[in-house]
């Protein structure tokens, strides 16, 4: 056990170790969902960060060593976001059709995520920081975290409220899509990427390319718009709300 556990120390001062067992808990929760049939609950991204959480425990391992090995993952959401300019450019025409109510929806959405988050925190008795931490959880996380220093919330709570948001709209859009009946698939994506940000919109790419274009858009306007009204609008809602 003493020389495992000396093996180890050895290999988690490798970055690349963690970068690898990044891509491989990916893949075995990609794996696992397409065998049950690309079914939403089974969250590829979920399942992936369930493995490495439980790596990180069982080994105890800081976050900081494992960032440090798999921060080309997060380096790479740079390009990642920027390569949806391609699906976004084939939709163009079908999108300026449909500005006055994406305008609409997005306006509605954004101030309902955060009018909501707010509400809901302080009805469950959250205060202070904590509760400005939750106003931007519907936004790209490099955004979400820049507001919420911004507006005195929590940088790093509000990062985990942003995945826990991508992963649970990921899950609950489709059959929830589904149960309202709409049909539309510029409407279905746009709401997907406005509600839950780029995990969302993974989502949607997987289900319905126009739908993935139009949550790419969704995501790209409720940043903005976040990121210009969420400094003005989150402190009024906690006293409004606290």
């Amino acid at each position: 056990m003493t020389d495992v556990v000396s093996i180890w120390t050895y290999l988690a001062a490798d970055p690349l170790v963690w970068l690898t067992l990044t891509l491989v808990a990916y893949i075995l929760g990609d794996m696992a969902f397409q065998a049950s049939g690309r079914r939403p609950l089974v969250n590829p991204v979920l399942l992936a960060v369930a493995i490495l959480a439980v790596i990180l425990r069982l080994t105890g391992t800081p976050y900081a060593t494992y960032f440090e090995g798999a921060q080309f993952v997060h380096f790479m959401l740079g390009p990642a976001t920027v390569a949806l300019a391609v699906p976004l450019h084939a939709n163009l025409g079908r999108m300026k059709g449909a500005a006055l109510p994406m305008v609409a929806a997005l306006v509605a959405g954004s101030v309902t995520a955060m009018a909501s988050a707010v509400a809901i925190g302080s009805l469950l008795g959250v205060k202070g920081p904590v509760l400005l931490s939750l106003a931007p959880k519907s936004v790209t996380a490099p955004v979400a975290i820049g507001v919420s220093e911004a507006i005195g919330g929590l940088p790093t709570l509000t990062a985990v409220l942003v995945i826990l948001t991508g992963i649970t709209g990921a899950i609950v859009a489709t059959p929830l899509l589904n149960l309202l009946r709409i049909r539309d698939w510029r409407a279905r994506g746009f709401a997907v990427g406005v509600a839950a940000h780029g995990i969302g919109t993974a989502r949607a790419f997987q289900v319905n390319d126009t739908a993935g274009a139009f949550a790419g858009v969704g995501m790209g306007l409720n940043a903005l718009l976040t990121a210009l009204v969420a400094p003005l609008l989150a402190p009024w809602l906690v006293s409004l709300f606290g």
